[in-house]
């Protein structure tokens, strides 16, 4: 199955300790959210993945801020099921193709959608979505590019998720608003996994 369609909303996730990893994947899944993106933005982040990999068999974790074939070998080899890409130049394009794993490459214009079209790429993740034109934008897309699917993140809220995800072309959106910093510095799983609950209510 596509990874757009697993469901609602992907959590984007930033670890800045690797300890809350597995007990925040495990929230997340517990409230409908099996799939999760670990950024690759700090130091923590492969080994989280792995930690979830190997301890939470219902979750499918994958990597996020993919940026290098380097990223995408160090990802994979972590246990990373899926990848996200906040752009794609064509050595990344093809290191994510040869990886093996379900990707999501990043595009913001319609010139880069249709390039990664040409690769025969028809999910994509669409990035920053609220600072390159949001919903509208996603609108005027679905009219010449109808085949293609999206993932809209960034900037993207809970109340202005659902408007993203009425549109035909998305799939799913992503979302930082699901592990608030100060819930997983307090191990407040109950409060991510409320807010795990609300997004998979989304649809």
């Amino acid at each position: 199955m596509s990874l757009l369609d697993l469901a609602p909303v992907i959590p984007v996730v930033v670890i800045d300790d690797v300890e809350t990893a597995v007990p925040m994947a495990r929230a997340l899944v517990a409230g409908g959210l099996p799939v999760i993106e670990v950024t690759l933005r700090t130091e923590p982040a492969l080994e989280a993945i792995g930690r979830i990999a190997a301890e939470v068999p219902d979750a499918v974790i994958g990597a996020g801020t993919v940026r290098t074939a380097g990223d995408v070998a160090a990802s994979v080899s972590a246990g990373a099921k899926f990848l996200v890409s906040p752009g794609a130049t064509p050595s990344l394009a093809d290191a994510m193709a040869a990886s093996g794993v379900p990707f999501l490459a990043g595009a913001a214009t319609a010139s880069e959608v249709m390039a990664l079209a040409e690769r025969g790429l028809k999910e994509l993740k669409f990035f920053p979505a609220e600072a390159a034109g949001g919903v509208p934008y996603l609108k005027a897309l679905a009219g010449p590019l109808p085949d293609v699917r999206f993932c809209p993140t960034g900037g993207i809220r809970p109340a202005t998720a659902a408007d993203y995800l009425a549109l035909p072309n998305v799939g799913c959106v992503g979302g930082t608003w699901l592990t608030p910093a100060d819930a997983l510095a307090a191990g407040d799983w109950g409060r991510v996994e409320k807010l795990a609950a609300e997004a998979a209510a989304l649809r």
